[in-house]
């Protein structure tokens, strides 16, 4: 028999809630938090790493520290900064543009981010066990064998192995929920682009994470049990490697970066003033930049010795991604072009985001080229187009999107004035940095070297570059006074919809029902909120009456199976120890009894969930609508 509303309640505590809850808000609250930490901490290596390259043979790292700092900062960066922080917002918002009550699967989502989480932290902890991972955030064979590889490399491993299955069972979640959980009149084709971006990503997650597992599995054979995947004297291929790790590296790339476009797809439309242009046009073209996401893969391997057959079939389609991305980026300035635009914080972010992508496009066509890119390989060319795509364009959007959706998420809006000195400090620092790296890869340093000579014409670029470095790490320190200062003096929202904005989302009270929905809406049209603002009665008429809500019941259990797989990764590295205080296959057994007993456990015991009843729901949302 289902719980009643009275009894759920009393069992709550604030720890207990947050270490047990399902609800898709406070979800993508624990991913916001969790991506912030992993943000701030890759950050903080890229500032190590920048400091020690201000001066020509300067001593504050030494190679190896450089290594490791390098390979941990693109990992954390890439696997567990921006991808929780893009998964905080599709978590949040997508269930509420879609008017639903929550993801398909609740259990499966707080499930998600605990291993995640715990992958995260397995991948961290190397730093008390000796050192880092060395070998690259690409791992490359034979750097990352057992013969050359560090203890660090293990962790690298088994860490990514835990994390990336959060993601990928986020990912199927997704795909189920925006397929299924849509309200009546919601086609496909009415979806916002968020939700659109969310699920081609969804797909990609699905189809480039299972190729990277197999690759680290194949990996952590190599180094634990004597496997010969990568052994080239054994009959391996090191060039396997590439070829895995590149299926899922290239697509991995628009895996971030899509939800930056979607997310500047609502931010852009609400500050001009305008519907979007050529919204069905957007939509193909997501997904065909989704599908030629896996026909790319070998432009990282154009030094390899591939051939220029292979070569040319893979710079053609390199060539061919600019054209729908091409399309988003026209579509945009259509959006803006006549509209009534509002610059606030957000806006400034989304309009900056344009020009700066599209620099980085414009290099990425160039190293797209095989004989340039034989020049440009190994070179800082190379960092600066990654970046220029990587800072200039998904950090911007997720900045745009925090900006944007703060008021619903929190119930009150971030400082603009701090807003927009973080912006403008974040902008200027960026290509302060980024920028020159384009000329010291032209003049021919290379990437990955942690000291230069003087006198070799990379020392002022160098500098200028440092010195960009301490403007945006200011940006951040704003951000985060930002942060706290708001909550206490920020602005509070007392309507719904702060922003005057088009999407579903804003047709809720703030701080929005743990239901979501008193009842599922009727949608009548792309931007329903707008269309019933303007053609309709000012609220979203609903497909059903008021009636008892079903909702999921917490669980601890999503961490109990994540803490277990934490220390069965864990067990697994100390395999490699000269000599573990606890023997390995103890840590391993705990951790498999742990993770599998919590999974009987979920299997076994009956969970109908509670009701809120439907004169308590009625109760809310009077009061919300009175305030």
């Amino acid at each position: 028999m289902a719980e009643t509303e009275v009894e759920y309640k009393k069992q709550k505590s604030v720890l207990w809630d947050w270490l047990t809850t399902v609800d898709h808000k406070k979800i993508a609250i624990l991913y916001l938090i969790a991506g912030t930490f992993f943000f701030i901490k890759a950050g903080f290596m890229a500032f190590l790493m920048r400091v020690q390259l201000i001066y020509p043979e300067n001593t504050l790292l030494t190679g190896q520290t450089y290594n490791e700092l390098l390979t941990m900062h693109g990992t954390v960066m890439l696997f567990l900064a921006v991808t929780p922080l893009l998964f905080a917002f599709m978590n949040f918002v997508v269930p509420l543009q879609i008017g639903a009550r929550d993801v398909a699967f609740p259990f499966v989502n707080a499930l998600a981010f605990w291993i995640f989480f715990f992958g995260g932290l397995l991948l961290s902890v190397s730093w008390f066990f000796g050192s880092g991972p060395d070998a690259g955030w690409f791992a490359y064979t034979p750097l990352s064998t057992r013969e050359y590889g560090n203890l660090g490399m293990d962790f690298y491993a088994l860490g990514l192995q835990v994390s990336g299955i959060g993601t990928l069972i986020s990912a199927i979640n997704f795909i189920v929920t925006i397929v299924n959980m849509r309200a009546p009149g919601m086609t496909m084709m009415r979806l916002p682009l968020f939700c659109w971006t969310t699920l081609v990503v969804s797909m990609l997650i699905v189809f480039a994470f299972t190729p990277l597992a197999a690759g680290l599995a194949m990996l952590m054979l190599d180094r634990l049990f004597g496997g010969q995947f990568f052994q080239v004297e054994e009959g391996g291929s090191v060039v396997l490697w590439q070829h895995i790790f590149w299926i899922f590296g290239h697509p991995e790339v628009y895996i971030l970066v899509l939800p930056a476009f979607g997310i500047l797809s609502e931010v852009i439309p609400a500050f001009s003033r305008k519907r979007l242009f050529g919204y069905t046009a957007m939509v193909f073209a997501t997904l065909l930049i989704g599908f030629l996401r896996f026909m790319v893969w070998a432009h990282h391997m154009f030094t390899v010795g591939l051939g220029p057959i292979t070569n040319s079939v893979f710079a053609i389609a390199s060539f061919a991604i600019a054209v729908p991305t091409g399309v988003k980026v026209f579509n945009w300035l259509f959006t803006m072009w006549g509209g009534k635009i509002t610059f606030n914080t957000a806006m400034l972010c989304a309009s900056s985001f344009v020009p700066t992508f599209v620099l980085g496009g414009v290099t990425g066509v160039m190293v797209a080229m095989a004989p340039v890119d034989h020049l440009y390989h190994d070179t800082y060319f190379v960092v600066a187009h990654f970046h220029y795509i990587f800072i200039g364009g998904i950090i911007l959007g997720i900045f745009a999107g925090l900006f944007y959706w703060y008021p619903l998420m929190f119930g009150h809006k971030l400082n603009e004035t701090l807003g927009k000195l973080m912006f403008w400090l974040m902008y200027v620092g960026f290509h302060m940095t980024f920028f020159v790296q384009h000329i010291l890869g032209l003049i021919g340093m290379p990437r990955r070297y942690f000291t230069y000579r003087a006198g070799e014409g990379f020392d002022t670029y160098n500098f200028i570059s440092t010195m960009g470095t301490f403007l945006m790490t200011a940006a951040i320190l704003v951000l985060v006074i930002n942060v706290i200062y708001s909550a206490f003096k920020g602005e509070r929202v007392e309507v719904g919809d702060p922003w005057d904005a088009r999407t579903l989302e804003w047709s809720i009270p703030s701080p929005v029902p743990e239901y979501n929905f008193a009842q599922v809406p009727q949608v009548r049209s792309i931007d329903p909120w707008f269309y019933e603002k303007v053609h309709g009665e000012g609220y979203m008429k609903p497909a059903e009456p008021v009636v008892d809500i079903h909702m999921p019941n917490p669980s601890i259990l999503p961490f109990l199976i994540a803490f277990g797989l934490f220390w069965w990764g864990f067990g697994m590295i100390l395999l490699n120890f000269d000599s573990p205080i606890i023997p390995p296959f103890v840590v391993i057994g705990a951790g498999v009894l742990l993770t599998f007993g919590s999974m009987i456990a979920r299997s076994i015991i009956e969970d109908h969930g509670w009701h809120i009843s439907k004169d308590k729901v009625k109760e809310i949302e009077k009061n919300s609508r009175s305030l």
